[in-house]
C-alpha cells in the first residue's frame, strides 16, 4: 500500500465529508425517481437536511477510526483495519440516519396509500414523539446498525483498496486522477449497497409496521418476509439502488477528495 502523505485529521474528514455528501445528493437525488414510488419527493426533507451532517459524521468516524488504530502518524493501515474504521463510521451515522429514515418511510407509505396522517416532516416527527416518545422516532435503530456498520466497513475498505490498485507505480495515492477516483468511489458505493440492501429492506418494513406487530424485532420481520415473499425479497429494489449507487457515490468521493485537497492547502495544520 502507498504511504499516506499526511497525518489523518478527523476534523478535515468531517468538513470534506460534508461536502462529499452535498455532491452525492446533487447527483443521486434526481435518480431516486426511478424507484417509482408516488410522492417520493415528499418525505425527502429529513434526509436532505440531514445528509450534509450525516456524511460529515460518516467521514469523521472513518478518519477517527483510522487514527485510533495508528501508533504513529506514518503508520499505513491494513485492509482489515480500514474495514474496522469504516464500521466505526457506521456507528456514528446511526444516530442521524434512524430518525430521518423512519420519517421518510412513513411519509412514503402515506403517499402511496392516500391516507393523510402527517402533513410533513416536522408534523410526522412531532406526532411520533407525542404518541411513542423518543423511542418512536428511533424505531429501527438496531436494524440501522445492522445495515450501516458492515456496509460502511465494506464501503471505505473497497474505496481505499481500489485507490491503491488504480495508483500507477511510482505515484502516490494522493495524486490519483479524478476519473480513477470516480470509478473507485462508484464501485465502493455498489459494494456498500450489496451488503446493505437486505437489512435495509428489513429496516423499512419494521419502521413502517404498526406498533407491536413484530415483538421480536428483525427476526419476526425476516421470518414473515421469507415466508410470504421468498428469499429474493431481501434484495427488493436492487436494480434501482444500483443505478443510483455508482454515480452518487462516485460524486461523493470526488467531492471529498477535492475538499480534502483544498483543506490541506488552506489549513494544513488543522
Amino acid at each position: 500500500m502507498a504511504d499516506q502523505p499526511k497525518p489523518i485529521s478527523p476534523l478535515k474528514n468531517l468538513l470534506a465529508g460534508g461536502f462529499g455528501g452535498v455532491c452525492l445528493v446533487f447527483v443521486g437525488h434526481p435518480l431516486d425517481t426511478v424507484k417509482g414510488i408516488t410522492g417520493l419527493y415528499r418525505g425527502m426533507a429529513a434526509p436532505i437536511i440531514g445528509v450534509t451532517p450525516m456524511f460529515a459524521v460518516c467521514f469523521f468516524g472513518f478518519g477517527l477510526g483510522k487514527r485510533l488504530q495508528q501508533k504513529h502518524p506514518e503508520d499505513v493501515l491494513s485492509y482489515p483495519q480500514l474495514f474496522a474504521a469504516g464500521m466505526l463510521s457506521g456507528v456514528f451515522t446511526t444516530g442521524i440516519m434512524t430518525p430521518g429514515e423512519r420519517i421518510k418511510c412513513l411519509l412514503q407509505i402515506q403517499a402511496s396509500s392516500g391516507e393523510i396522517k402527517y402533513t410533513g416532516t416536522l408534523d410526522c416527527a412531532k406526532k411520533l414523539y407525542q404518541e411513542f416518545g423518543i423511542r418512536g422516532i428511533y424505531k429501527g435503530t438496531v436494524l440501522t446498525l445492522m445495515r450501516d456498520v458492515p456496509a460502511s466497513g465494506m464501503y471505505f475498505m473497497t474505496y481505499e483498496w481500489l485507490k491503491n490498485i488504480f495508483t500507477p507505480e511510482g505515484k502516490r495515492v494522493s495524486e490519483l486522477s479524478a476519473p480513477r477516483i470516480l470509478v473507485a468511489g462508484g464501485i465502493a458505493g455498489i459494494f456498500n449497497w450489496a451488503v446493505a440492501i437486505p437489512p435495509d429492506v428489513l429496516k423499512s418494513r419494521f419502521q413502517t409496521a404498526p406498533p407491536g406487530k413484530y415483538p421480536n424485532g428483525f427476526r419476526d420481520v425476516l421470518r414473515e418476509l421469507i415466508r410470504n415473499e421468498g428469499v429474493t425479497s431481501l434484495y427488493k429494489g436492487f436494480n434501482a439502488v444500483m443505478i443510483r449507487a455508482f454515480p452518487a457515490n462516485a460524486a461523493c468521493f470526488l467531492g471529498f477528495e477535492v475538499a480534502m485537497k483544498f483543506l490541506n492547502w488552506a489549513i494544513p495544520n488543522l
